[in-house]
């Protein structure tokens, strides 16, 4: 059985993450001064907030790397639409193995802390670790990680694919970029709303798939998908995992 042709699940969303227009501006402020500095992206999808940062900073640089061919094809055609392409770099490349050609006066890593592998319990930690060998000294990081708004019960637990150590308390998640050597220099959270928004536009290519193909073979493969997907969302994380942006300042 060939596998089914389908659209981009993110093709609707602007962020690759609960992220409103607003909140990204914000967390471009936060960020500066930005005056000649190089911006890393790692785990970039289509790089959307690293080409807002650019517009934002005239004279800064860019790179952007992720696994995606197709999100790093759409960046790209985004880039050279919106005159960037002469300031940024955007590659396909796994991030564990990818080496960088400068020091980075700000590293990005919203919502992929995966990109270096390894146990998920150790997903922030890394990510923490390895950003600081990529930053310039004084440098910042933008690190967009899970937290637990409030404790998960057994059953949003037996209903997600998420286990109950990945995640921490917001506290406890600030305490340990400051044991790494960090200094937060601001903290936001994605609200219900962005959230929505973003698991919304996340699943609208399997529904429409299912609409347009009623009778394809694929139809119990893409429903469960679809329905793995809801459940995760309504009877497991919905209003109980959070998505925090914090912006660190490194040594």
């Amino acid at each position: 059985m060939t596998t089914p042709e389908i659209a981009p699940l993110h093709e609707d969303l602007t962020f690759h993450g609960p992220l409103s227009e607003e909140r990204a501006a914000r967390l471009i402020r936060s960020l500066m001064p930005l005056d000649d500095a190089h911006v890393l992206d790692l785990g970039c999808g289509w790089a959307e907030f690293l080409l807002r940062t650019l517009e934002a900073a005239p004279t800064a640089t860019g790179t952007g790397v992720d696994r995606s061919a197709t999100d790093i094809a759409r960046a790209q055609a985004n880039a050279d639409t919106r005159g960037l392409s002469e300031r940024v770099s955007l590659q396909v490349a796994d991030v564990a193995e990818w080496h960088p050609a400068r020091a980075a006066d700000v590293v990005i890593v919203n919502g992929a802390s995966q990109v270096w592998g390894g146990d998920p319990l150790q997903h922030t930690a890394n990510a923490l670790t390895e950003a600081r060998k990529l930053l310039a000294p004084r440098g910042r990081l933008l690190l967009g990680e899970g937290f637990w708004e409030r404790e998960p019960t057994e059953a949003q637990l037996a209903a997600m694919p998420v286990p109950r150590d990945q995640y921490s308390s917001l506290a406890d998640l600030v305490d340990l970029a400051h044991s790494h050597g960090y200094r937060m220099l601001a903290v936001e959270q994605a609200s219900l709303d962005e959230w929505d928004v973003f698991q919304n536009g996340h699943g609208l290519a399997w529904e429409r798939w299912l609409r347009d193909n009623p009778d394809s073979e694929h139809v119990a493969e893409i429903r469960a998908k679809a329905d793995n997907a809801r459940n995760y969302r309504l009877r497991g994380w919905r209003d109980t995992m959070g998505l925090a942006y914090l912006t660190l300042q490194a040594p």
